[in-house]
């Protein structure tokens, strides 16, 4: 199944997933999908985040991004690549340097759109922009050694659940996203077990 089709086929779990399907569905549609595989388009593009969890689903890994100056989820820019799973699993390598990753689900786990506000990298100033995010559920070993990736993030370490909400800066994020993502694992893992 493409990438269009598994969004269309996602159920979304609340209000702000239906409303973030509904745009990212018409975006496809005006802008082709092809065309927000990229960063070329500078007003909204795709991207690959990972909700990743230990072995008994109780920790969560976070990175201490240097862009946003707080804690948050693993993930980045599809730059051109459809299999966003794929580009979960790669940026979780690099930005963190587990390597034994496991998918808890192939399909998509979470929906959102996010805003970036313009900042600048490597020297250009990029403008305010919004990230059409797709987050997969992966599951990773504590015991594995972590490594930062010094262009991207300073620290990376393993939160109880709770704790890597708490630990964010980003109070949208708080509420709107890491909550979520934690509601929903429980719900999996009860209707699952």
């Amino acid at each position: 199944m493409n990438l269009s089709e598994q969004i269309k086929n996602y159920q979304p779990f609340n209000e702000q997933e239906v409303q973030d399907k509904k745009t990212l569905l018409a975006l496809i549609k005006e802008k082709g999908l092809e065309n927000l595989l990229t960063r070329e388009n500078s007003l909204a593009h795709l991207t690959a985040s990972a909700w990743v969890v230990n072995a008994d689903h109780q920790k969560v890994l976070m990175a201490y991004h240097n862009l946003y100056d707080s804690w948050s989820w693993l993930g980045g820019h599809a730059d051109g690549q459809a299999d966003l799973l794929a580009v979960a699993l790669k940026e979780v390598t690099e930005e963190s340097g587990l390597t034994k990753l496991q998918p808890i689900l192939n399909e998509i786990f979470s929906l959102e759109i996010l805003t970036v506000d313009g900042h600048e990298k490597k020297g250009v100033y990029l403008s305010s922009h919004l990230h059409l995010n797709v987050t997969y559920l992966i599951e990773a070993s504590e015991e594995e050694p972590l490594t930062i990736k010094p262009d991207e993030n300073s620290q990376v370490a393993w939160f109880f659940r709770d704790q890597a909400v708490a630990a964010s800066s980003e109070p949208w994020f708080q509420t709107r996203i890491y909550t979520k993502l934690n509601q929903k694992l429980a719900s999996y893992f009860e209707k699952n077990n």
